[in-house]
């Protein structure tokens, strides 16, 4: 395998490091006192305020539509307003993803297509109603509109009171000079008023909005968590498209790689043990000539094409071991992982326990996640030993391979082990890597139980 432990190891250096202390040192200011004035904030502010005019476009018009054709379903009518009403809805749905992706930073992906299976507006009236997300849009353009009055008044409220509350004492001089009073008034009726108008009471409204000040952000954030869990829940594509996008790229993954192996194995045959059978049926073929006018040097050919054959047995073997070794169909996972762990460069030490054998594609799954991962601890981890641990939970099957190398091994490098990775979701598989720069490195997969 390609991946490199260690690779890019050692102290930190670089443009990278210089940007992480750049930014280390801007965020010294404590994150209650930093978050009022932060441009998240001020965004997710941003989307609670133009949720309610957008919230009022969508419910008037999809409860108006709807209402209208709902109306007319008693003549043909109503068919095609209902028909553009979810079109519309589907089209305001655009417009809040894109809303939320601006503002709340998060990127839901478009709903599924609609499936017009023929030509023509009844085709396609037929398919928009028959349209889970269209209908989906539509309930969102309903309750959108009484959660973004409540989180309007709220967000509203909390953010005016907490500011004008905190700079009171920088304008509470316009009640003396212009309204005729000491202050803002806290209480009154026709006997008593009280006004906070004394240094004291200034200070305490200022510490008070500092701390509503403070707090607002927070609620802010929590108001629009329901919005991002609408939008991604009601405006995305429903979770039976995205697990058939998911298997269709898994499938393709595991194409992919059959193909590969396909290559590999071919190229191996060819390169390998073809070309020393070449060589030996020359060689026969010239001791064969020999044999009458030069016996001794007959022999000699014969004794170099019988070498030949073992050598071309042993590439054989070696490459029947890849493909699917045979101690592992016969005695299961802990035999042939023995086996690979007494050619590893350092001592591994193997520990399986599971109640039963998995199915055959996950054992062999398994078992070349394990070589894998060893042979890497072979050629790079500069590792003194290492274990293998495997064990069911549940309906897992859970592999651990642990070194005390040099560390540093990184899925995201786009080396062996991203390939490794994505072999084994194509099985709804999950590979884990905790690998410090300095080791030691620790590489959990999880694989499906299938017995």
């Amino acid at each position: 395998m390609a991946t490199e432990y260690g690779q890019g190891y050692g102290y930190p250096s670089g443009p990278g490091f210089h940007e992480a202390g750049a930014e280390e040192r801007r965020h010294r200011l404590p994150t209650p006192l930093r978050a009022p004035i932060e441009a998240r904030s001020w965004r997710e502010f941003g989307y609670v305020m133009s949720s309610l005019p957008v919230g009022i476009l969508m419910f008037t018009f999809a409860v108006t539509m709807f209402s209208l054709g709902m109306g007319l379903l008693i003549t043909f009518l109503g068919i095609p307003v209902l028909a553009a009403a979810l079109a519309g809805v589907r089209g305001f749905g655009a417009l809040e993803r894109a809303r939320a992706r601006g503002l709340l930073g998060i990127d839901v992906a478009a709903p599924e297509p609609l499936r017009v299976r023929k030509q023509g507006a009844l085709a396609w009236m037929g398919a928009i109603l028959k349209s889970g997300s269209a209908w989906r849009h539509l309930l969102y353009s309903v309750v959108q509109f009484p959660w973004s009055v409540f989180s309007f008044v709220v967000a509203l409220n909390f953010w005016a009171y907490g500011w004008a509350m905190l700079t009171y004492p920088l304008w509470f001089w316009l009640f003396p000079v212009y309204g005729g009073q000491g202050g803002l008034q806290l209480y009154g009726d026709g006997m008593h008023r009280i006004y906070l108008d004394n240094p004291f009471e200034i200070t305490v409204t200022a510490l008070l909005g500092l701390l509503i000040t403070m707090a607002t952000p927070w609620i802010v954030r929590a108001l629009t968590m329901v919005d991002r869990v609408m939008v991604a829940g009601l405006l995305g594509p429903s979770r039976l498209a995205s697990r058939v996008v998911e298997l269709e790229s898994d499938r393709g993954v595991v194409v992919d790689t059959a193909a590969a192996d396909l290559r590999r194995i071919e190229r191996d045959l060819h390169d390998g043990a073809q070309a020393r059978l070449v060589n030996l049926a020359m060689g026969l073929g010239l001791a064969k000539e020999k044999l009458t006018e030069d016996p001794q040097a007959a022999a000699r050919m014969v004794d170099a094409a019988h070498g030949e054959v073992k050598t071309a047995l042993q590439e054989l073997r070696d490459l029947a071991r890849g493909i699917h070794p045979a101690v592992l169909t016969d005695r299961g996972l802990d035999a042939a992982l023995s086996s690979v762990a007494s050619r590893c460069t350092v001592p591994v030490q193997v520990d399986v326990d599971l109640p039963a054998r998995p199915a055959p594609a996950i054992e062999g799954i398994a078992y070349f996640t394990v070589s894998e991962l060893l042979q890497n601890i072979s050629k790079h981890a500069r590792a003194t030993r290492a274990t293998v641990d495997v064990w069911r939970v549940e309906n897992r099957l859970m592999l651990q391979v642990v070194d005390d190398g040099v560390g540093g091994a990184d899925v995201s490098r786009g080396s062996g082990l991203a390939g490794l990775a994505e072999r084994l979701d194509a099985v709804d598989g999950v590979l884990v890597v905790d690998s410090p720069v300095g080791g030691p490195s620790r590489i959990t997969a999880e694989l499906p139980w299938r017995g």
